[in-house]
């Protein structure tokens, strides 16, 4: 399936959460408001997670823990993000 790399701004739509063969999912600078929904755990299969440059808030949701393949998360420049990482990503992530 193609990245998907462009939509409206506004929150990040829960359509998204339905595409779980989608290795790559790059929505930088997309004007995108709200939180990181916690269901983009769902999307196992992702490798590269881009959101930054946008203007996200809230933390970062426990269940981005369940993306197992993910080997790129990009979330700079979103100055409303709270909290840590969820640590086990963080581990995965510094060890790819």
């Amino acid at each position: 399936m193609p990245p998907v790399d462009s939509i409206a701004p506004g929150p990040i739509p829960p359509e998204l959460v339905g595409l779980v063969n989608l290795g790559t999912l790059s929505l930088s600078w997309n004007g995108l408001t709200g939180p990181i929904p916690a269901e983009l755990g769902n999307l196992t299969s992702l490798e590269q997670l881009a959101l930054g440059w946008n203007e996200l808030t809230g933390v970062i949701p426990d269940e981005l823990n369940n993306l197992t393949n993910l080997e790129w998360l990009f979330l700079n420049r979103n100055w409303g993000l709270s909290g840590p990482l969820p640590p086990g990503l963080c581990r995965r992530l510094l060890s790819s």
